[in-house]
């Protein structure tokens, strides 16, 4: 599936947005709960275990309950999770020396974001109200997990398969594909600020100050499409956050 909105063309968005990944695993959440599914920000691994798992799971009518719908996303962040420190550790192996500095500070800076992340998340879902919004808050904790171990599992592919690296990306400003991309970030981020309870807007702040440093911290490891991927999730996550606070 592709999503094509009025500022990027369709190639910017493709890998942005990608498949709608809960539309595939959470099938049956659909069905007997009737949630809107989510949009996920990575390609789809369709055949990945992880993901057949969650949909056998979910598919189980002793799970069919908002608790036991979210125990199965639940267990898959934590396997996606595992998969992630795998998919770090083998990077790590095959990194040479110039290169492994550089992801060695993505990866603290992906993890001291998603930290920060958290209370932004318990922040917006709690001016919230009804057992889609625990389905909601469950999803947003597991595919961002998901997306980095993908990203993970493809750089030490494309660093096993040889070849040079990926070209460091031009300055946002001159790229006019990154450049709408953080015209509609800033966009949802003041959306979603205006929106939030006043004392609940420091969390926002950090939160975002911590993903800033992370797209810093990875803009040198990755392409410029990649850059737009990381660009385009947080879009769709601000989206999203600004289209729930306050809802019930």
């Amino acid at each position: 599936m592709r999503v094509v909105t009025s500022l990027l063309g369709v190639d910017g968005w493709r890998r942005a947005f990608g498949a709608l990944a809960v539309a595939s695993v959470m099938s049956v959440a659909v069905a007997v709960l009737g949630i809107v599914p989510l949009q996920a920000h990575a390609e789809v691994a369709a055949a990945d275990p992880i993901d057949a798992s969650m949909r056998t799971c979910l598919a189980r009518s002793d799970m069919s309950s908002t608790v036991g719908q979210v125990q199965c996303m639940d267990n898959a962040r934590i396997g996606w999770k595992a998969a992630l420190d795998t998919a770090w550790q083998q990077l790590q192996t095959k990194l040479p020396p110039a290169q492994r500095k550089q992801w060695e500070k993505s990866q603290a800076s992906w993890l001291a974001s998603r930290d920060d992340e958290k209370p932004l998340l318990s922040a917006v879902f709690a001016t919230t109200r009804g057992t889609m919004y625990a389905l909601a808050e469950a999803d947003m904790q597991l595919q961002p997990v998901r997306d980095r171990a993908l990203a993970l599992r493809s750089a030490a592919a494309k660093v096993s398969a040889g070849g040079d690296p990926p070209h460091r990306p031009r300055a946002c400003n001159a790229d006019a594909q990154c450049e709408h991309a953080m015209f509609d970030l800033n966009r949802y981020y003041r959306r979603l600020q205006a929106k939030m309870p006043v004392r609940s807007r420091s969390a926002l702040t950090r939160a975002q100050k911590a993903w800033t440093a992370y797209l810093n911290a990875t803009t040198p490891v990755v392409d410029e499409r990649s850059r737009i991927d990381i660009i385009g999730a947080r879009v769709a996550t601000l989206k999203r956050l600004s289209e729930t606070v306050g809802n019930n």
